[in-house]
């Protein structure tokens, strides 16, 4: 099985989308944003959160790709932002 690096560093979107989650990156709060996408109460590790999140946009990806009337850019976004959050503080640690 692949570590968690290597799989974070293989995931391959569009450049728009990438683009977008970048930008949002700045303003990444781990406490109110992860929290939010998992809907949990208390964070999770930093490995744990960004399989789950991993996990999460892999659906939403999946979404994208068929033309799922359910699926949104939005939230797709801010998935990603999330996961490159915590992509960061993974290597950080």
């Amino acid at each position: 099985m692949q570590d968690l690096q290597t799989m974070l560093s293989t995931i391959q979107r569009p450049r728009l989308l990438v683009s977008a989650a970048r930008h949002g990156l700045s303003e990444y709060n781990r406490n109110y944003h992860l929290k939010r996408i998992l809907n949990v109460t208390h964070l999770p590790s930093i490995g744990e959160g960004a399989m789950r999140l991993m996990e999460i946009e892999s659906m939403h990806d999946t979404a994208r790709r068929e033309g799922d009337g359910s699926y949104s850019l939005s939230r797709h976004i801010d998935v990603l932002i999330a996961l490159m959050g915590e992509a960061q503080l993974l290597r950080g640690a």
